[in-house]
C-alpha cells in the first residue's frame, strides 16, 4: 500500500489506547497541544477492559505502606464519579470478619506484627481491621461517599448468604466503573477536542530524527502505512512497554515491568441484594464478589506471574477453582463449575520493583523520560484505573520542560461524554427516558443510561417506535445504537461491541454475535465503497 507522509508536526504521539494512553491524549489535547494516538487493536483491548471494574482506593495497599497511592486514589473516587456518574457509582463493600484472617507473609505490616506481637502469628486482628478502615475513611478527603460502619450478620439481610460463622462485618464505601467504556469516552472527548484516534493502527518504527520523532504506523485493515512527526514521544504501551523500548524505539532501558495475570470469574446471581463482598483468604490473599449485569456475580481476581504479552491471558482450570473455593469457604451454598457463565483475565503491567510475588509487586505507576540522543520519550509503567487522571497530569507535568502547555491542569470535575448530570440522577434520567420512548422496557433504558448517560437521547433521535431503531439483533442492541458504536465510538467488530462498549455477550448466543459481526462487516465494507465513490 502507499505511505502517506503527515505534514503537521504534533506535539505528542502517544503509543498505546488503553486508559493511561487515551487519558494522557485526552489531557495534552484539552491543554491545546495537538496530539495523535496509535492502537494496534481495538480501543481497551487488553488490560483496560479486564480489570475488576472498580474505582477504589486499594484498601489491601495499606499493609504494604503504600499511603500515597491509597491516599491519591481515595481522592479521585469523587473527583471521577461527578464527572462520570452514568458510568460509575458508589458501592458498598462487606468485609466479613473472622479469627482466622492472615496477612500475607510478604506485606510490611505482617513482618512488623510478626515482631512486636508474635502470638498473632499472622493473623489479623480485628482492631488493625478497624484501624485500617478508619485510614481508608479519612485519607482522601471523603464528601459524598458514606463511612464505614459495623454489621450485625445475625440480622442484616448480607449476613443471609454467608456461613454461620461469620457473625460481624465492616460495611465500608468504594465504586464501580465501566472500565473499557471508560477508555472509550476518554478517546472520544479527546477527539472531539482535537486529537486523532487511530484504531487497529500498529506503530511499526519510531526514531528520533534530531529533535524530532518520526513515527511509522501500519493500519491493520487497509495496510496503509502513515507517517508522523512529533516534538515526544509517550509509550502508553501497557502489557507491551517494553517492547516497544526494545523494539520500536530501540534504546537501551535499565527499566523494566512485571506482567501480573490477574483472572475473574462471572457466576449466576449468587445474592439478591446490591452490595458487595470483600472476602479475605488463610492465605493472605483477598477476593471480591460483586453483583455484575443484573443477573450475575463477579469473582476475582487471582495474582499470577505472566512471562509473554504475546500470549493472551486466560483464567486457568486451576485459577477458576481457587476463586470458586476461596467464594466457597464464605458462602452457604458453594459455588460450583457449573455456575461458571464466562470467565476473563488481564495482564498488569506492573512497575519492576523487585518484589518477591506478584501480590507484593507495587500497584503504583511509575513515569520515566528518556532524552537521549534528542526528542524526549515518556514511558509509562504500572498504575491503576482509579488513578488514570492524576497519572496523565503527573505525565504533562514530566513532559513540561521540552513543550509549553497553553493551558494547566483542567480535567479535575470536567464531565466525560454523557456525564453532564448530578452524581444522584441516574434514576430521573432513566424515569425521562422511558417517558420519552414508552417502548423501552426498564432493563433497556437503564442499560442506555448506564452505557451512555445524556447521549442516550441522542442515539435514539426521532425514534417513536422500537422498529424505528433499525434491524433488531438481541440483547436489546438494534441498527442505530450499532451504527452509533461504529461512527462514534471505534467500533468495528461484534466483539468490541458485546464484550467491550458492552457486556451483552453474557446474553447473546454465538450465533446471534455471529450475525452482528458479519452485519457490522457488510456496514464497513459499503461505508469504504462509498467514501471511496
Amino acid at each position: 500500500m502507499p505511505s502517506q507522509q503527515n505534514p503537521e508536526t504534533l506535539d505528542l504521539f502517544v503509543i498505546g489506547g488503553g486508559i493511561n494512553g487515551c487519558g494522557i491524549a485526552r489531557d495534552a489535547t484539552g491543554r491545546g497541544l495537538s496530539v495523535a494516538l496509535a492502537e494496534m487493536n481495538d480501543l481497551a483491548s487488553a488490560t483496560s477492559s479486564a480489570s475488576t471494574k472498580l474505582f477504589h482506593g486499594g484498601l489491601r495497599y495499606l499493609e504494604f505502606f503504600e499511603v500515597r497511592l491509597v491516599r491519591e486514589a481515595l481522592k479521585e473516587r469523587e473527583t471521577l464519579l461527578q464527572a462520570m456518574p452514568h458510568i460509575s457509582w458508589p458501592k458498598r463493600f462487606v468485609l466479613p470478619y473472622h479469627k482466622d484472617m492472615r496477612f500475607d507473609g510478604d506485606t510490611p505490616t505482617s513482618r512488623i506484627l510478626n515482631i512486636v506481637m508474635p502470638w498473632t502469628k499472622g493473623r489479623r486482628p480485628a482492631w488493625l481491621i478497624r484501624f485500617g478502615l478508619f485510614l481508608y475513611d479519612n485519607l482522601g478527603n471523603r464528601k459524598i461517599l458514606p463511612a464505614t460502619s459495623t454489621v450485625d450478620l445475625t440480622s442484616d439481610p448480607v449476613g443471609a448468604v454467608l456461613q454461620d460463622r461469620f457473625t460481624k462485618a465492616y460495611e465500608y464505601s468504594d465504586c464501580w466503573i465501566e472500565d473499557s467504556r471508560l477508555v472509550v469516552l476518554n478517546a472520544r472527548d479527546a477527539e472531539a477536542r482535537g486529537a486523532q484516534i487511530m484504531t487497529r493502527t500498529k506503530v511499526t518504527s519510531a526514531e528520533r530524527v534530531g529533535d524530532l520523532w518520526q513515527i511509522t504506523t501500519e493500519d491493520a485493515d487497509s495496510g496503509e502505512t502513515r507517517r508522523f512527526t512529533a516534538r515526544m514521544l509517550v509509550n502508553a504501551g501497557g502489557p507491551w512497554v517494553q517492547d516497544v523500548i526494545r523494539s520500536k524505539v530501540r534504546i537501551n532501558s535499565t527499566e523494566g515491568v512485571r506482567l501480573v495475570r490477574g483472572s475473574h470469574i462471572v457466576t449466576r446471581k449468587l445474592f439478591d441484594h446490591d452490595k458487595c463482598y470483600f472476602f479475605q483468604g488463610e492465605d493472605g490473599r483477598i477476593i471480591f464478589a460483586i453483583p455484575y449485569e443484573t443477573d450475575f456475580t463477579l469473582i476475582g481476581t487471582t495474582d499470577a506471574d505472566h512471562d509473554d504479552p504475546s500470549t493472551p491471558p486466560e483464567c486457568t482450570e486451576a485459577e477458576a477453582d481457587y476463586l470458586r473455593n476461596f467464594a466457597s469457604s464464605y458462602f452457604k451454598k458453594p459455588v460450583e463449575k457449573e455456575d461458571i457463565v464466562w470467565t476473563y483475565s488481564g495482564v498488569r503491567p506492573l512497575y519492576d520493583d523487585g518484589a518477591s510475588s506478584a501480590t507484593a509487586a507495587t500497584r503504583d505507576y511509575v513515569l520515566k523520560v528518556n532524552t537521549d540522543g534528542g526528542a524526549p520519550l515518556l514511558n509509562v509503567f504500572g498504575g491503576k484505573i482509579t488513578t488514570y487522571r492524576r497519572l496523565a497530569e503527573s505525565a504533562l507535568a514530566a513532559l513540561a520542560p521540552y513543550i509549553t502547555s497553553p493551558r494547566p491542569d483542567w480535567t479535575a470535575g470536567v464531565s466525560l461524554p454523557g456525564g453532564d448530570f448530578p452524581v444522584d440522577g441516574v434514576d430521573a434520567l432513566i424515569a425521562d427516558l422511558r417517558k420519552a420512548y414508552p417502548f423501552l422496557d426498564a432493563f433497556w433504558a437503564r442499560r442506555l443510561i448506564r452505557a451512555y448517560g445524556t447521549d442516550a437521547r441522542n442515539i435514539l433521535g426521532d425514534a417513536k417506535t422500537e422498529q424505528d431503531l433499525g434491524h433488531p439483533f438481541a440483547a436489546t442492541l438494534t441498527e442505530r445504537e450499532i451504527r452509533w458504536l461504529m461512527e462514534r465510538e471505534y467500533a468495528r467488530t461484534a466483539e468490541d461491541v458485546v464484550w467491550r462498549r458492552s457486556r451483552l455477550g453474557l446474553r447473546m448466543t454465538a450465533d446471534e454475535i455471529a450475525t452482528l459481526d458479519t452485519w457490522m462487516k457488510s456496514a464497513r465494507a459499503s461505508e469504504t465503497v462509498s467514501t471511496k465513490g
